[in-house]
């Protein structure tokens, strides 16, 4: 499984508001252009993580977007699963019934096993730790 552009995008586009100060409304073309977004592919994800809860998307001379969840409180996971859906190795974890041998197979179970590590892994990696550390915000 491959975390797609959007995934990516989202990341980023979150990382950076997690840099702002608190109530802080930063232009889509800021975000865009700091973050090296295109600015259509922007405003798709701002629209998911707005309907998510984690950002404010703000209208008007003014506008742009704004962090509404506190760094510590949002996850890689969050992020990755709102733009991209729930992540699965395989298309046996993905749709059981695709494959008649899912509930006895070793390889189900391996798999079941990696997913579960890998959102482990993306849940605690928190924006403010990410803040933290060296990231793709300041290159």
């Amino acid at each position: 499984m491959r975390i797609t552009r959007a995934g990516e995008y989202a990341v980023r586009c979150v990382l950076y508001l997690s840099a702002q100060k608190d109530g802080i409304v930063v232009s889509r073309r800021e975000i865009a252009r700091k973050m090296d977004i295109p600015d259509q592919f922007l405003s798709k994800i701002a629209q998911q993580l707005a309907r998510s809860g984690f950002m404010e998307i703000i209208q008007g001379a003014k506008g742009g977007y704004r962090l509404l969840v506190s760094p510590r409180k949002i996850t890689l996971l969050d992020v990755v699963e709102t733009v991209m859906g729930e992540i699965f190795l395989n298309d046996c974890l993905m749709n059981p019934t695709s494959c008649n041998r899912s509930p006895v197979c070793a390889m189900n179970r391996i798999w079941d096993s990696a997913k579960n590590q890998l959102r482990t892994t993306l849940r605690n990696a928190t924006f403010d730790k990410l803040l933290g550390e060296e990231s793709c915000l300041f290159p």
